[in-house]
């Protein structure tokens, strides 16, 4: 049968994109591509892969490639993209899709206009847990849901910074924290991920306005302190209420610079008519434990998920799985966008000092 040939483009968090695809026994890594060329002879030779680009442009032209994933920093997602299709290429993108909503649209048509697949790695769905939870909500069991809240803090969880102090190199992590390349600060890397697991759970509701707030009072004196070169010119916190067309409402948190308790804090709640769900972290780290908490028969009852639970795909595994049967891929374009729409009127809402609404 036939072997997929896929190409990565970025080998940081590409790393994890080259080992998902590696584990489909019907995709085959032949290429990669990073700029940065000692991580390129490295983690080639560490995966076994003989293609190997320092620019990406040239791997998409060369290798005849069937899919490709990029995950580079998010200034590059919409060129990269649009390189692919034109290349021929189904897509997965890492999040946030794109700098900004109007980039995602861009390469929502030319998904169409190319009649190439484009899928979002929204990593959080792809766990065994979230699968058992999407499992219980499409089951009907929490009723209607009417509000959620989906957080991700850190105390001090700033891209880079280690021990008090920002990597000595400037390129360490950097690029995170300079909108020009990166769109935004902790709402657009960490909230992306809480937000499209709380909107997956509630399947999506159609979002009608946002009313947000941004700050930055820590890490942009931490960086100055240090005397930096590149200023630090995104938030370190930011919150939102969003409003959706059912009614229902979903608050928002991420911050990568919080004078809270935990280091890492993530939790995703919904509150249904029927029933309520949490998954939470557990301590500090990335374990989480998930309950529903509902009514029987006048008495209060938690049912807490117990592992082990059915396995889920990967998302790279479920892309080149859902290619190859020809089926629907969870994670589209689509909702990608939505995304990208909710997180615009979040920055835009906090530059106004005011609500903004959505017209998807």
């Amino acid at each position: 049968m036939k072997k997929f040939r896929v190409g990565v483009i970025g080998l940081g968090m590409g790393q994890a994109h080259v080992k998902g695809f590696q584990s489909h026994p019907q995709a085959e890594v032949v290429a990669v591509a990073d700029i940065d060329k000692v991580k390129l002879a490295e983690r080639a030779d560490d995966f076994g892969i003989a293609g190997r680009y320092t620019n990406a442009l040239d791997m998409l032209k060369k290798e005849n490639l069937d899919v490709v994933s990029i995950a580079t920093p998010n200034k590059f997602h919409k060129p990269l993209t649009l390189a692919a299709f034109k290349a021929g290429c189904h897509v997965l993108c890492e999040k946030p899709m794109a700098m900004n909503a109007r980039e995602a649209g861009q390469m929502l048509e030319a998904s169409k206009k190319a009649k190439k697949r484009l899928m979002i790695n929204f990593s959080f769905r792809f766990t065994d847990q979230s699968y058992a939870l999407k499992q219980a909500t499409d089951s009907g069991i929490l009723g209607d849901v009417y509000f959620a809240r989906t957080v991700w803090h850190r105390r001090r969880g700033i891209p880079g910074f280690n021990g008090g102090k920002f990597g000595e190199a400037e390129g360490m992590g950097s690029w995170f924290y300079q909108k020009e390349l990166s769109g935004g600060g902790p709402l657009i890397d960490l909230g992306v991920h809480r937000l499209d697991l709380a909107l997956w759970l509630m399947n999506y509701p159609k979002p009608v306005w946002v009313m947000g707030s941004t700050y930055d009072h820590i890490a942009s004196r931490l960086a100055k302190k240090q005397k930096r070169k590149q200023k630090y010119t995104v938030e370190d916190i930011a919150v939102a209420m969003i409003k959706f067309e059912n009614g229902a409402t979903l608050e928002l948190e991420a911050s990568w610079a919080a004078n809270t308790k935990k280091n890492e804090e993530m939790e995703t709640r919904l509150f249904g008519t029927d029933a309520g769900l949490v998954q939470r972290n557990i301590g500090e780290g990335y374990d989480f434990e998930a309950e529903i908490y509902l009514e029987r028969e006048g008495c209060q009852y938690d049912m807490k998920l117990h592992p082990p639970v059915p396995a889920a795909q990967n998302a790279m595994f479920h892309f080149i799985e859902s290619i190859r049967e020809n089926k629907p891929h969870t994670a589209t374009g689509r909702e990608g966008h939505v995304v990208m729409q909710i997180l615009d009127a979040i920055y835009a809402s906090a530059k106004k000092n005011a609500p903004v609404r959505i017209k998807l």
